[in-house]
């Protein structure tokens, strides 16, 4: 890899974790608690989950110039994915698959303004 494309690289990563922690604080400004912060299980990874009671909130992150362009980041694929590894989550809650879940998809546009859709996420 180029000096270029590790500069962009590292570039992309820390404005990633940054529009994570700027999504972070919004949820907990709502009274959300945070369960994990980039949890890994099920062959993915979930960039943030909250509990809202007995609620499990998984949310995917998505940062781009702009929101539209940060929607279309998200695959089905990708989806699927996230609603595995929400499965083997769940699975260490008190209800396990009966837990309650919502998949939300936090978008983040360059200037760091946010659009949550709530039950966003829906794999096909």
């Amino acid at each position: 890899m180029g000096k270029t494309a590790a500069l962009r690289g590292k570039r992309a990563y820390l404005s990633g974790q940054s529009a994570e922690q700027t999504v972070l604080a919004i949820y907990e400004r709502n009274g959300f608690v945070l369960a994990a912060q980039r949890w890994r299980g099920g062959g993915a990874e979930i960039d943030l989950i909250f509990r809202d009671g007995d609620t499990c909130i998984f949310v995917e992150v998505k940062k781009s110039r702009d929101f539209a362009k940060a929607a279309q980041r998200v695959s089905t694929a990708q989806a699927h994915r996230i609603m595995n590894a929400a499965s083997v989550f769940v699975a260490q809650e008190p209800k396990g698959q009966l837990t309650d879940m919502r998949f939300d998809v936090a978008l983040v546009n360059a200037v760091g303004e946010t659009q949550i859709l709530e039950n966003a996420l829906i794999a096909n």
